[in-house]
């Protein structure tokens, strides 16, 4: 049983932040609710100190948008709703007009599994102003936490080397809804199964398990629960051998796993959840090759994330299969991405667009004016290079990019390089018009797409920088409003 997506039952329009319906309510009286606006969601900066970010999130967007109305039950609580002198927040006719709401917008983003960088727009929301500005926070809450987790997972899985991880994250995570919001975006970003069944069921993502401390500790010793274990479960033996004595509990796994041979059945390996991972690792490794079962699995448990991983396997730790839980679901160590939505440009009461800027005293914080796409330049060897332009600016001569934060860094890009635009339309005038692809196409598509960037952008200390500027045109219409904007004659 595979599906898109999970949801409860009735409205989520009202799963917002409230500024949202007063700065709404604040356009009808306005009356510019209506005019056409552009809003772009990105992030700042690279998550874990990193090279990168996997994009993440849309599916649930898509999801969210296809079955958007505001029914009677939120208007009946909006109009509960009281200001500072005790009278009604929003008109009776405002709250007839949020109940006629129809999803109107053209929605353009960035394919799930896509390596991403800062500044970049993730998602583009174009159309009625007031419809924009609703839907701000579903977008941040679905696309910040997704990506964030599958960031998360494809590090962990870099660090492995290509050896399955497995995200055991559930009882850890951050409620119900998160834990499976999680187990899809780090199945996405790398690994190869999980925990819990319900993101199987639901997402059709492969679901692992083997036994826990309190199995062994429910028989009178543990030979008699490995052996009870494996008349149980013969295709699925795992044996979980650190209850009492680590090594001691390899020795019996591998009598318990004689006898599952003899009657047919191999056993797939034995957890390690404590102790030296990678001394114990190595020292099991010896005790099931002798005893004939140099095809066992040795799965490691035990607080995992990327930087530990890559110790143990500096080590020279003989794992092959890496359950990680709390560190990967939790997103240990930064729990949130810190993505924005942005206004960058409205049409005027004449239906012309104006450009639109955010200033601030931190230059990473400055936003980027019109209407954007991203673009990725390549060749043979992998990604060269991205532009942030306006649309419909004509780059068929090549570019020049220049770093957003810095303008002495810029970078020249011939007129024959390979290119592919990365804002795809996914919804035209509120219609659907993208196919979304299964969750393991774009699993394959995440992997893919990571291994065409210099293997430098994922390591964890002091990652190589991938240029993304903005092209030249954008970076001059982006200084001539920020000068306008303090006042400074040009």
């Amino acid at each position: 049983m595979t599906k898109s997506n999970y949801s409860y039952e009735g409205s989520f329009a009202l799963l917002t932040d409230l500024y949202q319906f007063t700065m709404a309510y604040g356009y009808w009286k306005s009356g510019v609710h209506e005019r056409e606006a552009v809003f772009h969601m990105f992030y700042r900066k690279n998550p874990f100190q990193g090279g990168f970010a996997i994009a993440c999130g849309l599916q649930t967007v898509i999801d969210f948008l296809e079955r958007f109305s505001i029914d009677h039950s939120d208007i009946a609580y909006l109009a509960t709703l009281k200001g500072n002198d005790g009278q009604p927040l929003f008109e009776k006719d405002s709250l007839a007009y949020f109940k006629s709401l129809k999803f109107l917008c053209d929605v353009d983003a960035v394919p799930e599994g896509t390596g991403v960088f800062p500044h970049e727009p993730l998602i583009r929301l174009k159309g009625p102003l007031i419809q924009c500005q609703i839907l701000e926070t579903i977008l941040l809450n679905s696309i910040n936490f997704q990506t964030l987790i599958a960031t998360k997972a494809a590090r962990v899985c870099y660090a492995t080397q290509g050896e399955d991880v497995l995200e055991f994250g559930l009882r850890r995570a951050q409620g119900m809804d998160g834990a499976l919001a999680a187990s899809r975006a780090a199945y996405i970003g790398g690994c190869a199964a999980t925990s819990n069944v319900l993101a199987g069921k639901i997402f059709g993502i492969p679901v692992k398990g083997t036994h826990a401390h309190s199995w062994v500790m429910c028989f009178d010793d543990e030979k008699e629960a490995f052996k009870k274990y494996a008349e149980a479960m013969p295709n699925n033996c795992v044996f979980l051998v650190d209850t009492y004595n680590t090594l001691e509990g390899v020795h019996k796994a591998v009598e318990v796993a004689r006898r599952l041979r003899a009657g047919g059945h191999e056993m797939i390996g034995i957890r390690l959840d404590s102790g030296d991972l990678a001394y114990l690792s190595i020292e099991a490794r010896k005790i099931l090759d002798a005893g004939g079962f140099p095809q066992a699995k040795i799965f490691a448990t035990n607080d995992l994330d990327e930087k530990i991983i890559q110790s143990l396997k500096e080590q020279g730790a003989q794992i092959n299969v890496w359950g990680v839980g709390t560190k990967l679901i939790t997103a240990y160590d930064q729990p949130a991405l810190g993505g924005v939505y942005k206004l960058s440009a409205i049409k005027d009461e004449n239906g012309v667009w104006q450009n639109k800027i955010k200033l601030s005293e931190q230059s990473v914080k400055v936003s980027n004016p019109g209407i954007l796409q991203v673009r990725r330049y390549f060749d043979e060897t992998g990604n060269i290079a991205d532009a942030l332009y306006l649309e419909g600016t004509e780059l068929s001569g090549g570019c020049t990019i220049v770093d957003p934060t810095d303008l002495t860094r810029r970078k020249r890009i011939g007129p024959d390089v390979k290119y592919e635009d990365l804002l795809i339309p996914i919804f035209r005038r509120g219609k659907r018009v993208y196919t979304t692809p299964s969750i393991h196409d774009i699993r394959v598509y995440a992997q893919d797409n990571l291994n065409r960037f210099h293997p430098g952008i994922k390591r964890f200390v002091h990652p190589h920088q991938y240029p993304v500027g903005l092209e030249k045109a954008l970076f001059d219409l982006k200084t001539k409003l920020i000068l306008k904007e303090r006042g400074v004659s040009l």
